[in-house]
């Protein structure tokens, strides 16, 4: 089947929000309970390092993008990345395409640092960032609660090769 990588366009923001509502469904990919407006979503997200994967019917599939961890300028270089698939893309080896070009987008421009913060539950996606060079930090642990119970989280960060 054939893929299209592109750049997130505005109008893409439904099906974006369509995406993660799924990962919020599955329980395992994120704090959140409620998928955001799309302007709070745009406004959480750096306008930079946006991007989406469509099928052969130019469907969107897939998306990631960077957030700031910090305001403060020293840190202007870190971000913490999320990426998301349609339900039905899961499990096909396409996070590959996604996390491949945020890498390299983020690198020219300007991150050295991207982390990753996952359920331990989600072990599938943690051995998936550690396939792309993300090294395992530690667990924090219950540091937030989902639908009323302490949740850990696994960070993960890649510091780039290129930028130092």
């Amino acid at each position: 089947m054939y893929y299209e990588l592109r750049e997130m366009r505005p109008g893409d923001e439904k099906r974006v929000l369509e995406i993660f509502q799924q990962g919020i469904d599955g329980g395992i990919a994120t704090f959140e309970t409620t998928v955001p407006t799309e302007e709070a979503w745009d406004m959480e997200f750096l306008n930079d390092c946006r991007w989406i994967l469509e099928n052969g019917k130019s469907e969107v599939i897939g998306w990631c993008a960077l957030k700031s961890v910090s305001k403060r300028d020293c840190f202007k270089g870190v971000a913490e990345i999320s990426i998301y698939f349609d339900n039905a893309y899961q499990g096909k080896g396409l996070g590959t395409m996604l996390l491949r070009k945020l890498i390299a987008d983020s690198e020219e421009h300007g991150f050295w640092t991207l982390q990753a913060n996952i359920f331990p539950e989600n072990e599938i996606s943690i051995h998936f960032h550690q396939k792309f060079g993300f090294k395992i930090l530690g667990t924090r642990e219950k540091l937030g609660k989902l639908d009323g119970k302490w949740k850990d989280v696994v960070m993960l960060e890649r510091r780039s090769e290129i930028i130092f």
